[in-house]
């Protein structure tokens, strides 16, 4: 018998660094996803095959590395914690092996880590015949990703369970959004690696020495989300592009856009899309077009001439699902 389930990826729409300082992110599941199978093995190990280019066993903490030798441990270890998470959950003492497959670029914000833990928790879950509610599979999987991350909001994993579109602020928690826009995208990805920690100590260092002008970027940041949501909710494309470059502005004015960023955003806006903005911590990783269907080859092209690889995407309502099988 096997456990399998599948979970979304996820791009913030608007309200990245200002989501820090109580103000609203507005993040959408969309259709890049992981798998995750699950299946009994005879022994207590842990064995972990993938392609992301790495495969291995973990025996207790110890890891053994069967392909991908260098930086391994540090890839599959997050799969490992969230299998065993449920393990323990559960006072199972047994050996697993896992199978992984993704079409979510890793460590450029498109929310890979959380939908790996999202559907390895929901594959043990199904495995083990334990029928998991969506908070269950959130609780235990946040629980998972709090090892690897320390202080993770819960934004990731809440997305990658529920899909659609959720809204997340600091001090209220999540409040899913109910949109019929399907949110066409073509996301651009720099190649860029960036460290989020730093660009967020950055904005810290910047509002201690200008608090009036960053207070009234967050008030600008609030207002900017509550109308974003009214977009939302009526469709209006046009409103949520120019709403978009809106707040790129705001993240440029802040200081954590980068250079091919601003590349891509420019190009894409040249090419048909109706607005553009980095999504995530910005430094690099992805930047995001709002792009008419009939625009979509065009600006996915632009990107690609700039130098960004485009990545056609859209709203994903299905979060995680799972299912049993030989």
């Amino acid at each position: 018998m096997k456990a399998t389930a599948t979970a979304p990826g996820k791009t913030i729409l608007v309200g990245e660094h200002f989501v820090v300082y109580g103000e609203a992110a507005i993040v959408m599941a969309i259709n890049r996803r992981v798998q995750v199978t699950v299946e009994g093995r005879q022994n207590r190990s842990l064995y972990i095959s993938s392609d992301l280019g790495f495969s291995g066993t973990f025996v207790e903490d110890k890891y053994t590395a069967e392909t991908g030798y260098v930086g391994g441990e540090k890839v599959l270890k997050p799969i490992k914690i969230s299998a065993q998470t449920v393990l323990n959950a559960f006072e199972k003492k047994i050996g697993l092996n896992i199978s992984v497959h993704s079409s979510i670029p890793m460590a450029v914000g498109l929310g890979s880590s959380g939908a790996l833990a999202v559907a390895t928790v929901a594959a043990v879950g199904k495995f083990l015949g334990r029928e998991l509610s969506a908070d269950k599979i959130v609780s235990l999987s946040t629980e998972a990703e709090k090892v690897v991350h320390i202080n993770p909001s819960g934004i990731d994993q809440a997305i990658s369970t529920y899909g659609g579109v959720i809204v997340y602020k600091k001090e209220e928690g999540i409040t899913r959004l109910k949109t019929a826009s399907a949110i066409p995208l073509v996301i651009g990805n720099t190649g860029i690696q960036r460290n989020t920690g730093i660009l967020v100590d950055n904005v810290r260092m910047k509002r201690s020495r200008f608090p009036e002008i960053m207070n009234l970027m967050n008030s600008a940041a609030k207002h900017l989300s509550r109308q974003f949501i009214v977009a939302l909710k009526s469709d209006a494309l046009n409103s949520l592009g120019e709403l978009m470059d809106i707040n790129q502005g705001l993240l440029m004015a802040i200081g954590v856009s980068h250079e091919a960023l601003d590349r891509l955003v420019y190009a894409a806006r040249a090419s048909g899309a109706v607005g553009a903005k980095l999504t995530g911590a910005g430094g690099g990783g992805c930047m995001i077009a709002l792009t008419p269907l009939d625009q979509r080859e065009r600006v996915s092209e632009a990107i690609r001439r700039v130098g960004g690889t485009p990545i056609i995407a859209k709203k994903a309502d299905k979060g995680v699902h799972c299912w049993i099988h030989e």
